[in-house]
């Protein structure tokens, strides 16, 4: 699709932003995006994501700023609905969704990294949300996202005065969960999806809605909800057979279902 690679490895689905050379977002690799994350929700063979820039220099330069040169309100309008609907898919992808920052991460490029569930960077990585500096705001769920990730303040530092942030700057501050060594953001983001191959798909589904639940639920209801969607697993296969495989001391046979 335009803009947007898909290999398959195993249960891991690797998306990779391809638009040389700063991997900027277009309207077609937007909804590129939203199509291939709707599709891979239905693959049942497919229980993670990762998302990752093409080259050694870029995750993603954010939006192609000649696409808002016209000053044109209407095209903003569709740019804006295209950002929202393709990093929303994202952020609810059923499975696991983890960014390998292999570069530059900046305005939508972060917010499409901050729709992922877990961002590993790498040590020369920098990330920003810069779009206040050319008369812009974040409209990919950024404004939000990261004063979710990273609380008020420094979602303040980043958007209100431009903050750039290094790889170890950002995970002090917990926007990335971790940062490896320049040209190993991939093999450790794939490592940690093989991980979840280790886990009953239906449970993961389940478990990640339950815990983005609290972003708008009260605890009172949370809870409820959470020992609903205990019960509701025994009418997967998937439930039984993790079990019995445990107690028969076996590897479990996953069929998503």
């Amino acid at each position: 699709m335009s803009g947007i690679t898909l290999e398959k490895r195993g249960s891991t689905a690797l998306l990779t932003i391809s638009n040389p050379p700063a991997n900027t977002w277009t309207e077609a690799s937007l909804n590129s995006l939203a199509e291939l994350v709707e599709t891979l929700n239905h693959d049942k063979d497919i229980y993670a994501l990762v998302l990752t820039g093409e080259g050694e220099k870029f995750f993603s330069a954010g939006a192609d700023l000649n696409m808002f040169a016209s000053g044109d309100k209407g095209i903003a309008a569709t740019l804006a609905h295209c950002f929202g609907k393709a990093f929303t898919a994202l952020a609810n992808f059923r499975g696991v969704s983890i960014a390998a920052i292999n570069g530059y991460a900046m305005g939508g490029g972060l917010e499409a990294a901050m729709a992922c569930d877990i961002r590993i960077a790498e040590s020369q990585a920098q990330v920003a949300l810069p779009e206040a500096k050319v008369g812009l705001l974040p409209c990919g769920l950024g404004t939000q996202t990261l004063t979710r990730i990273v609380g008020e303040a420094w979602a303040k530092r980043m958007i209100l005065c431009g903050e750039r942030l290094n790889a170890e700057k950002a995970l002090a501050i917990g926007l990335v969960e971790e940062v490896v060594a320049k040209g190993e953001a991939l093999a450790a983001a794939l490592a940690l999806a093989e991980q979840v191959s280790a886990q009953s798909p239906t449970s993961v589904a389940a478990s990640k809605a339950l815990i983005q639940a609290t972003r708008h639920t009260s605890m009172r209801d949370a809870l409820y909800q959470e020992r609903e969607a205990f019960v509701e697993l025994f009418d997967s296969a998937d439930t039984t057979e993790g079990v019995n495989a445990f107690l028969e001391k076996r590897a479990p046979e996953w069929t998503n279902s």
